[in-house]
């Protein structure tokens, strides 16, 4: 268990390191220094401790294991930068009752550098710009974002993609954050053209791979 719980330190510090970098670079200092401190509370630490695993987030574990995941529900009451935490009740009569709040910006920018620094976490040596990206797309339109939120959040993840860290980030805190001038309406629909045929071509490749690893497995269990 001691073990468990240093390694467990280890990645929460790392990757509180990895998002507080990005803040800074775009001008969030209060909100990198911050960065889920909750996650040192006894209530996230020691069940991410029981459940830690190394390559994803032991809260799938716990879910898996009890149907729920206790950190997490401590966890988005308590940080602003996810979107669960900007999920209310609906005034009006809507399918799910459930209605999204729009996120202001810089807590966005910072859920944004917080996929991105899981992404480095998780996928280690093996971690690319486009990872990010591959995550939010495989659970679009599953979630309680409020579509603005979405927008700009498959933007930013978008720029990172195709163009990396140092031009997204620039774009961030001169264009999202501080409002200058934003390139017209056609370059950033061109931005979005681009990225979605080259991670089309990435998602198409994925699948392909994951098919045939399942019949490999299917294969296998015929041989036994």
């Amino acid at each position: 268990m001691l073990t468990k719980m240093w390694k467990h330190f280890k990645t929460i510090t790392y990757h509180r390191y990895l998002v507080a970098k990005g803040c800074f670079s775009v001008g969030l200092y209060y909100q990198g220094l911050t960065h889920d401190l909750s996650k040192y509370a006894p209530s996230e630490f020691l069940v991410g401790a029981r459940y830690y695993q190394g390559n994803r987030s032991p809260n799938n574990a716990e879910r898996e294991e009890k149907g729920y995941s206790s950190a997490w529900l401590h966890h988005k009451g308590r940080n602003k930068h996810h979107y669960e935490y900007w999920i209310d009740y609906s005034a009006v009569e809507i399918e799910t009752g459930f209605a999204p709040a729009q996120m202001p910006r810089r807590y966005v920018v910072e859920m944004f550098m917080d996929r991105v620094a899981a992404s480095k976490v998780y996928n280690g040596a093996a971690y690319k710009d486009s990872d990010p990206l591959l995550y939010f797309s495989k659970g679009k339109g599953k979630g309680f974002l409020h579509p603005k939120t979405e927008a700009l959040l498959e933007l930013m993840l978008m720029m990172l993609a195709r163009y990396g860290e140092k031009e997204t980030f620039a774009y961030i805190r001169d264009h999202i954050l501080r409002k200058k001038s934003i390139p017209t309406r056609m370059r950033q629909r061109r931005v979005q053209v681009a990225v979605r045929r080259a991670f089309g071509r990435a998602l198409k490749r994925a699948r392909l791979q994951e098919k045939r690893r399942a019949r490999i497995r299917r294969q296998y269990q015929m041989d036994k």
